[in-house]
């Protein structure tokens, strides 16, 4: 099985974590599996960008993103090319590497 590496988050995983993803399953899903509360404002339904993630490690190997999540990423914090809604990013075979952004465009709201 594939793994996700996720980089530690200050509060989501402090200490970083490795975990084991099942191949069609999204980067979300693998993460909330293994404890890992990435924020999903719109319950996975690609209607917002609070699970926005940055795919630094096999991100070649994720299906394209389509359209809709392409306009939605356009909102996204800290956006960047590796950029994915964890929703939308099913894990092929291959391992990744993924950084959770410091915030989502709910907690800069909330910060102003």
């Amino acid at each position: 099985m594939p793994q996700i590496v996720f980089l530690p988050h200050a509060e989501l995983c402090p200490d970083g974590a490795v975990v084991e993803a099942r191949p069609g399953e999204s980067i979300l899903d693998a993460a909330l599996r293994n404890g890992i509360d990435i924020e999903h404002a719109c319950e996975m339904s690609c209607a917002c960008t609070t699970c926005h993630v940055i795919v630094r490690e096999g991100f070649d190997s994720l299906e394209e993103s389509d359209e809709l999540e392409d306009d939605m990423l356009d909102k996204a914090w800290g956006l960047e090319h590796e950029s994915r809604l964890s929703c939308q990013a099913m894990v092929a075979g291959e391992d990744l590497t993924v950084e959770i952004p410091k915030y989502t465009i709910n907690q800069v709201s909330e910060r102003q």
